[in-house]
């Protein structure tokens, strides 16, 4: 068993944040180590080829200690929310990229990549879409329109676009969203063709959960996956988004899983990641957690063509998941007073750092 990361106190992890919120990323990282400054997890991940990101949300960017470290030990950003269907089309028709143009703006400002997030999911819809039945020519105009509205309009602003989220069950079956149940499958290539069409450059994924593992859901993505590439249809990558819970176990075949996806010619990065336990957190339990960070870390780290890691958000101060998992959380590798945890020192390990 690995040894696990090491523990500051308060006092040392409060000093620790205020020294990371003041280091530069990029081009400036050797100067910072000769002057005494710890490379970021940007730093590091950038050694190996990688990037390492985080979300965040448009409510969030008020907090300046919070935006500071977003911008200074993250090299990506993907919106938490601002880029979903809800958000961007709110009536048929009207588009408002408000929400997802200001965290474009702050990651230029930071010289930070962006990752687009998402065309098309069953969920966060709106009501126009969802509260009524659509025959497949009127659905299909509608799907074209969007993505390539909203794939238009980033042009040349995001290096990828998790196209289609969430698609399967769990047992491998399509999920049947309003897409599926109208279009059949077929909407998942045709949401690709259209967005290779508004902007030939941008990388193209697929993105779900509980598909780290090799099992029956991620085998229906291998098999999709297999079939898109056959037929020449525009697919550069798979997001496995990585919210684990200890209480469930860890994916061991997780590397296996990224090799087997590689060997299709795809990219893979692991785009939300978060490992909540039932809480109260103990220091056994943040130990386990940051184990696991250093083990998802190494798979990605292993498999070349897995290109990065992006948090679900960095901090417990705005995570997700004790809203939609009550007694769960302490899912990141900051806490709410943005304190580094024993997972960040795990993943600074992973990375090769200090």
């Amino acid at each position: 068993m690995r040894k696990t990361a090491p523990r500051l106190g308060l006092a040392g992890a409060l000093a620790a944040v205020l020294m990371l919120g003041g280091i530069a990323t990029g081009p400036t990282a050797q100067a910072d180590e000769r002057h005494g400054k710890e490379p970021t997890l940007a730093d590091l991940a950038q050694r190996h080829g990688r990037y390492f990101g985080s979300a965040t949300d448009n409510p969030e960017l008020v907090d300046e200690p919070y935006k500071a470290l977003l911008g200074s030990e993250f090299d990506q950003i993907t919106p938490g929310n601002g880029m979903k269907w809800y958000a961007t089309e709110p009536q048929q028709g009207v588009f408002d990229f408000s929400q997802g143009d200001e965290i474009v703006n702050l990651a230029r400002a930071n010289r930070q990549k962006v990752r687009g997030h998402t065309l098309v999911w069953h969920s966060q819809l709106p009501g126009w879409l969802t509260e009524r039945e659509w025959t497949a020519p009127e659905l299909r105009a509608v799907l074209k329109k969007h993505v390539q509205a909203e794939v238009r309009h980033y042009r040349g602003k995001v290096f990828a676009w998790d196209v289609v989220n969430e698609a399967f069950n769990e047992d491998g079956t399509y999920r049947e969203s309003v897409f599926y149940k109208t279009l059949g499958p077929g909407y998942i290539a045709d949401a690709l063709r259209w967005a290779h069409q508004a902007d030939p450059r941008v990388k193209l994924y697929l993105n779900d959960y509980n598909i780290e593992a090799v099992g029956p859901k991620s085998d229906a993505y291998y098999k999709l996956a297999k079939e898109l590439k056959a037929k020449g249809v525009p697919l550069h990558g798979i997001g496995l988004q990585a919210h684990l819970a200890l209480q469930y176990g860890y994916p061991t075949t997780l590397e296996d899983n990224l090799r087997r996806f590689s060997r299709l010619g795809l990219d893979t990065s692991l785009t939300e990641v978060d490992i909540r336990m039932q809480l109260p957190a103990t220091e056994e339990k943040l130990a386990q957690q940051a184990e696991w960070y250093r083990d998802l870390t190494e798979a990605c780290l292993a498999v070349r063509r897995c290109v990065g890691i992006t948090l679900w958000d960095y901090t417990d101060k705005y995570s997700w998941i004790p809203a939609f998992f009550p007694g769960e959380g302490a899912a990141l590798p900051w806490d709410e007073q943005l304190a580094p945890k024993p997972a960040y020192f795990a993943l600074r390990e992973a990375l090769g750092g200090r």
